[in-house]
């Protein structure tokens, strides 16, 4: 067992999860300010490999492990978290203002699930403040940027809200993903509409062909679409030619948990990641790519807890993969875990 597992988990897992989280950020940001600590941790955790290499939509990923949106939220430790052997890491979802997200207490462990059932709500410190720590990129690592729009705002302007994030953020990340399947924000059912992605891609489409480079555009989907909403998704990127989709966000399903029913009413409402969601998220990912003919690239996340659930998520079809609460409960050493089972695999 790792000293993480052994030691580490378990004293934070004492502790409110929210907290830990900024507890984490703040012990990262120390750390890697004292001389030397970069690079113990760089030798410690990245492989460096060409055979880890993976070209997608103009990007030459170093890996293809990467840090799934929501971990950093506001691109405060992207820098640092680099060193952990990511091949890419996306910030947010940032919205175009800061916004305090639900109340708290809004992040919950299923221990014994190996899952987390969060209802943050977009909380993050808007464009701003994410573009001026996107400004101390120290160029280590491929950064995406996650974005979505303020939650109190009329229907109407969903899309400007979209554009807004897509125009201020174009020269500070190297891709974007629409984040349209969260189920902890308004409207969510209006984001899932077939007509109305349809209008919200070509906005941020007309914006992109407006700039010198073009950014990759992916949209983000839910795990709990059924196959005929899962042929809209394939129908969608056939016509608006969008670069990508990640499959998948939180669920909303509760099936087959261990937590008991009492635990769930006490949690309630919000989106459910790690173990759990990990099958859900495969077939997803199958789905698109058997479907499809595997049309277009697709980035895997959801329940990757170790090198084997990555492995199962690129045999589905996943060009990349992310993770996040896989990296809570097993630590840092899961990504070079995931990138070595590759390497001995290709």
């Amino acid at each position: 067992m790792s000293l993480y597992k052994a030691i580490i988990r378990p004293i934070f897992f004492q502790f409110d999860p929210e907290k830990v989280h900024y507890f984490t950020f703040d012990m990262i940001k120390f750390m890697s300010k004292i001389p030397g600590v970069s690079s113990i941790v760089r030798s410690m955790f990245k492989v460096e490999d060409t055979k880890l290499e993976r070209e997608l939509f103009g990007i030459t990923f170093p890996n293809p492990v990467g840090l799934a949106a929501g971990f950093d939220k506001n691109a405060v430790l992207f820098n640092e978290l680099a060193d952990y052997g990511f091949g890419f890491i996306e910030i947010g979802t940032v919205t175009p203002k800061a916004q305090a997200g639900n109340p708290k207490k809004r992040l919950f462990r299923l221990k014994d699930d190996h899952g987390i059932i969060n209802r943050m709500g977009f909380n993050n410190n808007g464009i701003e403040a994410a573009i001026q720590n996107l400004k101390k990129n120290k160029g280590k690592v491929i950064v995406g940027g996650n974005i979505g729009k303020n939650t109190d705002i009329p229907t109407e302007q969903y899309t400007q809200d979209y554009c807004e994030v897509f125009e201020a953020l174009h020269p500070h990340v190297d891709y974007f993903v629409l984040n349209v399947s969260c189920p902890n924000v308004s409207s969510h059912a209006k984001l899932g509409d077939k007509d109305y992605l349809l209008e919200l891609i070509a906005a941020v489409q007309k914006i992109n062909k407006t700039k010198k480079e073009l950014r990759p555009i992916l949209l983000k989907i839910a795990p709990d679409l059924n196959p005929n909403q899962l042929d809209e998704i394939i129908e969608i990127v056939a016509e608006t030619k969008i670069d990508g989709v990640i499959a998948s966000n939180t669920s909303v399903n509760r099936e087959g948990l261990k937590a008991t029913e009492e635990r769930l009413q006490e949690i309630g409402n919000g989106g459910l990641s790690g173990k759990p969601i990990k099958d859900r998220s495969t077939a997803t990912i199958k789905y698109l790519a058997e479907t499809s003919n595997k049309a277009f690239p697709i980035i895997g996340v959801g329940g990757i807890h170790s090198a084997e659930d990555a492995l199962e998520k690129i045999a589905a079809g996943a060009d990349l993969v992310q993770v996040y609460t896989g990296f809570i409960y097993e630590g840092p050493s899961l990504v070079k875990k995931i990138n070595k089972a590759i390497l001995q695999s290709s």
